[in-house]
């Protein structure tokens, strides 16, 4: 029977059996990249669901759930139907009664715009969708005071911009994703009905911030990038959110690195570690330790460099946690074997970073298209400065091939200096068609 509003979903709950929220969140995803779909999947939100908060999930999550669980459905996992969920004056997180505020219907369908609108995927609609709250197109005032349903529309829209990114780069959607951030900053600005939500707020506000940071600094817009990084860093030092302050330095030290500020890139790294020592996340410590080696590398410290890495592999390896925070759901071994690339190409052992990027490149799930093209395009450049040219054309020509498409200014940036250090070889058939066909791409 399906759960009804305030009840827990013990349903759910038998279905997870002996693991963890942590384990079983893990499957989750796991399942998720079997379909070809991606979900953020953590242990919060599998309690969300146990506790019935979440009476319905969304699209993506049911096609996942309900190939976990195959021949069973919605009702047969606790879950309400759509139809009842919708037809309330119910809020996005499934939370209904105390707290509504008066004309929360209207709200409801404001709010699912806000969630909708990134969704599909596709050039057609990431250029169309501006996510600010509207109703059937027509632009509306901004609440009085911001409910639930705002606060679930903002994790939302973080959710989505994620994985649209993660599909198709960052170019196409950088422009369109200010006006969400500009949105959720106005509805923080107009307070909450309760200061749970004001929480939920601050937390989603910053990660938006991070988001869009992120958006604009793999599209080459580092100016932009530097600013959406010190709002977030900002609003987490204004809510005591460790966890969004880890987050923001963990980017900002990303940053520098690659705006050739290594001994920034470390202090931040540092400082990241610092907010996030509390947290109970060896994976977030194991991301902040390879930050901070990048700008080791950067500064040609090979024994710091070393040191740091040693601490990464570390933390790695004591595996996933149900602290792991949900936007680290992209960092896995593909990742790690990546950045420590970037740390020995910086150090200038491009035969051996040539190594750590293919098997980023070997280890990465297709379905992140973005991930794949980007490993690839390092694994190209590593293998034209370790001396083997035609198989960085063959590498570069497989990332021309993903550009069809990705859209990362970042990764086109990568394969330009690629091409320039594979000029000398242009005699070889395989290194001149790809110089000709990164010429005319």
């Amino acid at each position: 029977m399906a759960a009804s509003p305030h009840s827990p979903n013990s349903t759910f709950r038998r279905l997870r059996g002996q693991h963890s929220p942590a384990e079983f969140a893990a499957l989750v995803r796991r399942a998720a990249k079997e379909i070809g779909e991606t979900v953020s999947c953590d242990a919060r939100y599998i309690g969300r669901v146990e506790s019935g908060e979440i009476r319905c999930p969304n699209y993506a999550y049911e096609r996942v759930f309900l190939h976990m669980f195959p021949g069973r459905t919605l009702a047969d996992l606790g879950f309400s139907p759509r139809e009842a969920v919708r037809g309330r004056s119910a809020q996005l997180t499934g939370r209904s009664g105390a707290g509504s505020r008066a004309g929360s219907a209207s709200s409801f369908k404001e709010s699912d715009v806000l969630r909708r609108a990134f969704m599909a995927g596709g050039s057609a609609t990431v250029a169309a969708a501006t996510l600010s709250l509207t109703l059937l197109g027509e632009p509306r005032r901004l609440p009085s005071r911001a409910g639930e349903s705002e606060a679930a529309a903002v994790e939302d829209a973080v959710r989505q911009i994620r994985l649209l990114d993660d599909r198709h780069g960052a170019d196409a959607l950088y422009r369109k994703a200010a006006e969400p951030l500009r949105t959720a900053y106005a509805l923080l600005d107009a307070g909450a009905t309760r200061q749970s939500t004001e929480d939920r707020l601050h937390a989603g506000a910053g990660e938006l911030a991070v988001s869009v940071g992120w958006l604009a600094h793999d599209s080459g817009r580092f100016d932009d990038a530097r600013s959406h990084y010190a709002e977030a860093l900002a609003t987490a030092r204004v809510s005591g959110d460790a966890g969004l302050e880890a987050h923001a330095f963990s980017n900002m030290a990303f940053l520098a690195r690659d705006c050739g500020r290594s001994r920034e890139a470390v202090r931040a790294a540092q400082a990241g570690r610092r907010a996030a020592r509390s947290l109970g996340s060896p994976r977030l410590l194991s991301l902040l330790a390879l930050r901070e080696a990048g700008g080791w590398a950067g500064l040609a410290d090979r024994r710091a460099c070393e040191e740091a890495l040693a601490r990464a592999h570390t933390e790695f390896s004591r595996g996933e946690t149900g602290a792991d925070p949900e936007w680290m759901s992209f960092f896995g071994e593909a990742e790690l074997e990546f950045l420590e690339a970037r740390c020995w190409a910086a150090l200038g052992e491009h035969a051996r970073a040539a190594r750590h990027a293919r098997r980023a490149a070997d280890l990465q799930d297709p379905h992140f298209a973005r991930n794949v093209a980007l490993y690839t395009a390092e694994l190209a450049d590593d293998l034209a400065r370790a001396g083997a040219p035609d198989e960085a054309a063959w590498a570069g020509g497989r990332v021309l091939d993903l550009l069809t498409e990705v859209q990362s200014t970042r990764v086109r940036s990568m394969l330009s200096e690629t091409a320039r250090a594979l000029v000398p070889h242009q005699r070889s058939p395989r290194v001149g068609a790809f110089l000709t066909r990164h010429a005319t791409a």
